[in-house]
């Protein structure tokens, strides 16, 4: 069988949710307005961390990360499919779907690697509360984040490489309203061996692996918080922990449904709809966790918002904390 540029196609076909145009412009209102949200909470978690002093501590450093990661997340595969609405087309490139596709593994396994460091600091500030300041110092937090930065590139473009040397069939119709890798490769007419072994490494790499090292940290936060005498104390601790763990119960859940319900289910609009979960609906609701349950986030927003209703300039960085 001949690989390579003759059997490259030209373009793959995204069939999305529905085939009914009556419902073209509701899913439009509905994921532009998911997506805005999205964009806009995140945006202002970056901005409130970024703005007040207070907030210059390793937790709220990997927040402002995983809020950046989001952005580029949603931003992956939600454009596209509102311009494809738009422009009432299905049809997105060869090049185009490989770079959604790459793009979209990257900023996936980002937010992966992102809540276990966020695990990791949590443990350190509830188990080792003395030496928390001096074991999650600021070479080490951005040492963490350079080394998720990386491997989840090269993750991306392994996953990304392998994808090139296939060879397609003629139905180029994925069943989905982004390129998902899996669905690619399932459409190819060469061997997809390769394919199998490296995503089955890259999901136990990305996936496995940083959820048993948040399963250690929380069993070790669990141990600490009940050698707590009072219950004050205890809820203290806790409460610390408790976005994150809402955060990362949502991700997992929510990639363990989409899991299940692929499995079990055969049509392209399950497999879709319950995409959206992890791919639109939990980037959205990360900002909304936090800044409902963190009085420092929302101070900052309160004050974030006032400086920018007042028309006063906001200066990062050169503000000094009382």
């Amino acid at each position: 069988m001949v690989q390579g540029n003759d059997t490259r196609p030209s373009e793959f076909l995204l069939l999305g949710f529905s085939e009914e145009p009556e419902l073209q412009p509701f899913i439009f209102g509905i994921f532009l307005s998911m997506y805005l949200v999205s964009v806009l909470g995140n945006l202002l978690i970056i901005l409130a961390v970024s703005s007040d002093c207070h907030l210059h501590t390793p937790m709220y450093f990997f927040l402002s990360n995983l809020s950046l990661v989001d952005i580029g997340f949603t931003s992956t595969t939600v454009p596209k499919m509102l311009w494809n609405i738009q422009t009432q087309s299905k049809a997105i490139t060869y090049a185009g779907c490989i770079t959604q596709m790459y793009f979209f593994v990257l900023f996936a396994g980002l937010d992966v690697f992102l809540l276990t460091v966020m695990a990791y600091d949590r443990f350190v500030a509830i188990c080792h509360p003395l030496h928390y300041m001096v074991i999650m110092n600021p070479r080490l937090c951005g040492l963490l984040v350079l080394v998720s930065w990386i491997v989840c590139i090269l993750n991306s473009l392994l996953e990304s490489l392998v994808v090139l040397r296939l060879s397609f069939c003629p139905i180029l119709d994925i069943p989905h309203f982004f390129c998902e890798l899996k669905q690619v490769v399932q459409l190819a007419c060469s061997d997809t061996f390769l394919n199998n072994m490296v995503m089955y490494f890259g999901v136990g790499l990305m996936g496995g692996c940083p959820l048993v090292g948040i399963i250690y940290s929380y069993s070790k936060i669990v141990s600490s918080i009940r050698a707590i005498s009072s219950a004050e104390g205890k809820y203290k601790a806790f409460s610390t922990c408790a976005s994150h763990l809402c955060i990362v119960s949502l991700f997992y859940g929510t990639s363990a449904g989409v899991y299940f319900s692929s499995a079990a289910a055969h049509t392209s609009h399950s497999i879709a709809t319950a995409s959206v979960m992890y791919t639109v609906v939990t980037p959205m609701l990360n900002p909304f966790i936090y800044s409902l349950r963190n009085k420092d986030i929302k101070r900052a927003l309160k004050r974030l918002v006032g400086a920018v209703v007042i028309k006063r300039p906001i200066i990062l960085g050169l503000k000094k904390c009382p």
